[in-house]
């Protein structure tokens, strides 16, 4: 692994926009992985007595 005291502005502005789509993939999977969760669970959570 490099050393980020010693890494040029170019390498920070790389690393940093790599953090930001990992990030970014990471939220839009767990919001896919809701919403097809909340469809298919949909019509039986209704039916479900309490």
């Amino acid at each position: 692994m490099s050393d980020p005291a010693s890494e040029t502005p170019a390498e920070a502005k790389a690393r940093r926009g790599r953090n930001i789509a990992l990030a970014l993939g990471l939220a839009i999977f767990v919001i896919l992985v809701f919403v097809v969760t909340i469809v298919r669970l949909g019509g039986n959570v209704v039916k479900q007595p309490f």
